[in-house]
């Protein structure tokens, strides 16, 4: 056979994709969609390396505080910058002041000029923030003028909220939040080797994200399977041998991967376009980062129009096309289920090497984790079909609506199983997934031990403010219920070069009692706790009659330490856990106690109760410490901190999960618009013999409902064996979450759920009479 015979009989096939009337249109069109959806998704996917390569670029091109051991000198080219950022409300706000030494100080990424003192230059969606009525409270922290917009190239995300302002005084701060630069960028880039099993995690998400997208790419290259079969037969019927008509058939389904295409390219730049105005799990990106690989798009060009081709070759095998017809109502062979078992079996095998690695063991083999992971998820697509075709067969009698679904289901079982092979695989890999992510989650969260119902927020007392009159400011903020708190530092046991430390905590007797039992207490009292999870060496040090020296060197001052004599009548005090949940040792002062010359060596630290019936009571309590100081944010308590990079790889799947879920429901009413289109005479048939509207719509449901519930069986076995193993493979102790489970089940019947409703609409419209008209 010669290419020219080849070119002529695609060729042919190109045109009967395009040709036939409004009817061949909208075959097209059908197809066009389906797998232009999946190629937007797969050229996002492409792009995600460049996104958080361009991400990662531009905040190491405007890293700017350094603490070194060697502090730049001042000079005309140097530039003093502190870091002011804060928080409002459960959004992240990144701030700096910058102070110019010179005229030729640097200036930093996306900004014109430096702002002056009360100015401030803004990223556009904190200038949203602030001109909005949402932002009144922030307006309050943030009085300084706007003269400009931070650029693109000084922003990690469109959505950021990010600001510079000037500022002036910062050469006092120099190693208490401020450094001095002479250029913008990270001198030092970080080269930690990544966790394992975070490279797993990652590995994993990947495969389980985009295996949902092929599956869906190939049941869309079949739309309109049957009307296409009959046009081959009667290409037989004027003298097409078979092998002609399967080339015909690759032309036809090469031209719809190639619409295709072009449809998906066009969703995907209008999805870019789109990006860059949402943030989601709070991530946000610049249109200009979504620039695909070359080569990884070249890839997607070339992999769609030859998966289209080898699955229509493959769905083409078990149909015989004859002159008078297509035979495919004669019974089917039964399917075979020993080559399907064969596939989640190898996945099994191989992963199995990898049991027991942990993050100990060196790195996971990325071929034999993405190999394995994809012979699983396959598997459920091959195994599917089998059992469906195996359950249907067994059903038998019910209602009219029952049984109008059943037999359809026995006479199209494959039709059925592919439409919901693209859930089931996306199903069994998000139990897989959050079974791992709540295995492993421990290891990178962290308990803080913090009281919650002690208090809510932390606050620093900035120096030359005395802690009462600190207190007496938060007390007086709206949203504030109690406020205690200490002063803390550190004694030793000599004047130069201490030998042995020991901790001081300053307060009154209500905030002392946070912290130890005390027997009783006025002004003047001192103790020394027992019973410390941590520094007891305060028992030994504190010896009456003894003195104790308060080290400055925290303080900034350059004096010598000062002296203070142990009292004759110190007290002992049992220790309690203190609001971060520590038992700690160390030494208790009342302020009566305290030498004056030693005030400036113990910084206060204050611990706010907040009335939560108040709106924004965080945002008050913010909003006077940036009156008392713009440099000093308050801490929110929290119950457990959780690693960063775990934290941005859930994120990324869940940003991923969300549009592989558009993805499903957008294919799956495409693929269900397709197959009622196809069967339009046939529901305007069984209407025009009385058979009542009601009843054939539960029959569509029906025959959604069958297919989906064996598929989300299937998909809870597949999802649990997986998740099993990856448990395995980090050495983690298998434990399954069923309520998360049952939520991933429950997510994949919405979606089919709420497609089902969509399609009545159409449904209703196609049983009407006029569908039995034909050309």
């Amino acid at each position: 056979m010669n290419l020219r015979q080849w070119a002529r009989d695609l060729g042919l096939g190109f045109r009967f994709a395009f040709a036939g009337g409004r009817e061949g249109w909208i075959r097209a069109l059908l197809t066009a969609v389906g797998v232009g959806l999946g190629v937007a998704l797969l050229l996002l996917t492409t792009a995600i390396p460049n996104a958080l390569a361009a991400r990662h670029d531009r905040e190491s091109a405007r890293s700017d505080l350094r603490f070194s051991q060697t502090e730049l000198d001042k000079g005309d080219d140097t530039l003093l910058v502190a870091n002011a950022g804060t928080t409002f409300r459960d959004k992240d706000i990144r701030g700096r002041v910058l102070e110019p030494e010179g005229p030729h100080a640097p200036v930093p990424p996306g900004v014109d000029r430096l702002p002056g003192v009360d100015e401030m230059v803004v990223s556009p969606a904190l200038k949203r923030l602030l001109e909005s009525d949402e932002g009144t409270l922030l307006r309050d922290r943030l009085p300084q003028r706007i003269t400009g917009t931070i650029g693109e190239s000084g922003l990690i995300g469109s959505q950021e909220l990010a600001f510079y302002r000037g500022g002036e005084g910062l050469a006092a701060r120099l190693g208490e939040g401020a450094s001095r630069i002479d250029r913008f960028g990270d001198p030092l880039p970080s080269t930690e080797r990544m966790d394992p099993v975070l490279l797993l995690l990652i590995l994993v998400v990947f495969v389980v994200l985009l295996m949902p997208v092929g599956v869906f790419v190939a049941t869309a290259v079949r739309f309109g399977g049957e009307r296409r079969d009959r046009r081959l037969a009667a290409l037989r019927l004027v003298g097409a041998d078979s092998r002609m008509t399967r080339r015909v058939a690759a032309g036809e389904a090469m031209a719809g991967a190639l619409l295709g295409l072009v449809f998906g390219t066009g969703f995907f730049l209008i999805g870019r376009q789109w990006a860059g105005s949402v943030e989601v799990f709070r991530f946000s990106a610049f249109p200009s980062y979504l620039d695909p690989s070359p080569l990884l798009a070249l890839l997607v060009a070339v992999a769609v129009p030859a998966a289209a081709v080898l699955v229509t070759q493959a769905a083409l095998r078990g149909v015989v096309i004859e002159p008078l017809g297509v035979v495919r109502t004669a019974r089917p062979a039964r399917r075979r289920l020993w080559w399907r078992l064969l596939l989640p079996l190898a996945g099994l095998g191989m992963l199995y090497p990898m049991i027991g690695n942990g993050r100990d063991e060196g790195e996971f083999n990325q071929y034999l984790v993405t190999g394995g992971v994809l012979l699983l998820l396959v598997g459920v697509t091959a195994l599917l079909p089998w059992i469906v075709e195996a359950v249907v067969a067994r059903l038998g009698a019910g209602a009219v609506s029952w049984q109008l679904a059943v037999r359809r289901l026995q006479l199209s079982s494959g039709s059925a199983a592919r439409m919901v092979n693209g859930i089931a695989v996306a199903v069994a890999g998000a139990i897989a997934l959050q079974m791992l992510f709540a295995g492993v989650e421990d290891d990178y969260t962290k308990d803080t031990g913090q009281d919650l119902t002690r208090a809510q927020m932390q606050v620093g007392v900035p120096a030359g403010l005395s802690l009462d009159a600190a207190r007496a400011r938060f007390e007086a903020t709206e949203g504030v219920s109690r406020v205690y708190g200490f002063s803390e530092g550190m004694v030793g046991d000599r004047a130069e070069e201490p030998e042995r430390f020991t901790q001081i905590a300053v307060g009154d007797c209500g905030s002392l009692r946070e912290l130890a039992a005390l027997p009783s207490c006025r002004d003047g009292d001192v103790f020394v706790l027992e019973g410390a999870e941590y520094d007891t060496d305060g028992l030994a040090l504190a010896r009456p009659g003894g003195a104790l020296y308060f080290d400055t060197t925290s303080s900034g001052d350059e004096a010598t330490p000062v002296a203070w004599p142990v009292p004759e009548d110190i007290r002992r005090a049992r220790s309690v856990p203190d609001p971060t949940g520590v038992r700690r040792g160390g030494i208790l002062l009342t302020p009566g106690a305290l030498p004056r010359e030693a005030a400036a060596a113990v910084p206060g630290q204050l611990y706010l109760r907040l009335d939560e019936s108040v709106p924004d009571a965080r945002e008050h309590v913010r909003n006077t410490a940036a009156d008392i100081d713009p440099f000093v944010e308050p801490m929110t308590w929290v119950a457990a901190k959780q690693s960063n990079r775990f934290a941005a790889i859930r994120t990324g799947l869940f940003v991923g999960a969300s549009c592989v879920l558009l993805l499903i429901g957008a294919s799956l009413l495409v693929s269900q618009l397709e197959q009622l289109r196809e069967r339009r005479k046939l529901l305007s048939s069984l209407v025009a013999f009385g058979t009542r509207r009601s009843t054939l719509s539960l029959s569509v449901l029906w025959q959604t409902a069958v297919p989906i519930a064996l598929g989300l069986a299937l998909a809870c076995v597949v999802g649990l064996t997986l998740g099993t193993v990856l448990l395995k493979m980090t050495d983690t102790a298998v434990r399954v979450d069923w309520a998360s489970v049952l939520a991933m089940t429950g997510m994949g019947a919405g979606v089919v759920l709420v497609v089902t409703l969509l399609s009545m609409p159409p449904l209703i419209r196609l049983m009407r009479p006029d569908g039995l008209r034909t050309e």
